[in-house]
């Protein structure tokens, strides 16, 4: 089964880390990433833009209002995403508490049959 791992936090310290702190972060990533590879579980993921590049669409029936920033006013926001396979969700906490980060796990229901 698929799994949704969300990276979040709050990205004011990132925003004010300097090129040491950014990429001693990097390395901590990238252990993560080889981990997930090793364990045959990565399938995808990727870091996001900062959440004040976002764009949100509010739709109302037929209309929709486009407005700058992200969908939640909150300090923490979500920064990354890894998309994992476990056998359930036992495993998938399992490979998301090794990030070296906060998480949400969401399963990614399976396709019906045709």
């Amino acid at each position: 089964m698929k799994y949704v791992l969300f990276v979040f936090g709050d990205e004011r310290p990132w925003a004010e880390a300097g090129p040491e702190e950014r990429k001693r972060v990097y390395e901590k990533w990238g252990e993560y990433d080889r981990f997930l590879r090793e364990r045959g579980a990565a399938v995808a993921g990727n870091e996001l833009a900062h959440s004040s590049t976002a764009t949100t669409i509010r739709k109302d029936g037929d209309r929709f209002l486009v407005t700058d920033g992200p969908y939640a006013e909150t300090v923490e926001q979500i920064s990354g995403y890894f998309v994992v396979e476990a056998a359930d969700l036992d495993e998938a906490v399992e490979l998301a508490a090794a990030m070296p980060s906060d998480v949400e796990i969401r399963p990614v229901p399976a396709e019906e049959a045709s």
